[in-house]
């Protein structure tokens, strides 16, 4: 598997998808409306710490695998893009792992129970815990995101990989946090059922590639759109 710029945008809805899950999504107006009481722009400082969590914590992890080269890794990628797409489209295996999960997010929640969340610096602390906390609760889409990172050719792609998964988190929260209470729980509902249907997209996404790159088509796939897109844009892609 080799590191493509549509990597940005998949980590991107992947970071997105991650807070839309029933596991954190109904968190969401209580720690809200707890930031927005703390300080006028405490759900920003939940926001930038979640998002700095799920980047330097996914830039770490990922960089183990970064750079490793053997005859079989473009295989062992293909599989694991299967795992993760089967997994994304599967509530009942997401059930499944979230429960095999559970002991590691209340240990984390214990840890949350102790933090002072007062004022910005409270809330930047509490949303970078948070990245730690949720993180076996959104393990296929944060999985999946390392996964594409991991790809990367340079160190610097992996953190912008990861990064782009942070800011996609935060977005959400950003969003929500400028709606009322009352509108946030009237909306929940749309909103699990929407990222629901977006996990189902991305994971047959991630099947397709996966299944591309056991069959060698993307090779093909590859050399044609080499062929057919523009000098510029291959050398904005190429360059970031």
């Amino acid at each position: 598997m080799e590191f493509s710029s549509a990597s940005y945008p998949l980590a991107l809805v992947a970071g997105n998808l991650s807070i839309l899950s029933p596991c954190v999504l109904p968190l969401l107006p209580i720690l809200l409306a707890s930031a927005a009481s703390a300080h006028r722009r405490g759900p920003l400082a939940l926001a930038a710490g979640l998002a700095l969590s799920f980047t330097l914590t996914g830039t770490l992890l990922s960089s183990l695998a970064w750079g490793v080269a053997f005859d079989g890794l473009r295989y062992l990628a293909a599989l694991l893009l299967l795992a993760f797409g089967v997994l994304l489209i599967s509530s009942t295996l997401q059930q499944r792992f979230a429960m095999a999960t559970a002991g590691l997010s209340g240990s984390g929640n214990q840890l949350l129970a102790s933090v002072n969340v007062e004022g910005l610096r409270g809330q930047f602390v509490l949303g970078a815990l948070l990245g730690l906390v949720w993180s076996p609760c959104v393990g296929p889409t944060l999985g999946a995101a390392m996964l594409l990172a991991s790809q990367g050719e340079q160190l610097y792609q992996v953190f912008m990989v990861m990064l782009m998964f942070g800011i996609g988190a935060a977005m959400p929260l950003i969003i929500l946090g400028m709606l009322s209470r009352e509108a946030m729980l009237r909306m929940k509902g749309k909103l699990l059922l929407a990222g629901q249907r977006g996990k189902r997209i991305l994971g047959a996404l991630m099947l397709l590639v996966g299944l591309l790159m056991l069959t060698g088509v993307d090779k093909t796939l590859e050399v044609w759109a080499l062929d057919l897109l523009p000098d510029w844009y291959i050398q904005i892609t190429t360059r970031f």
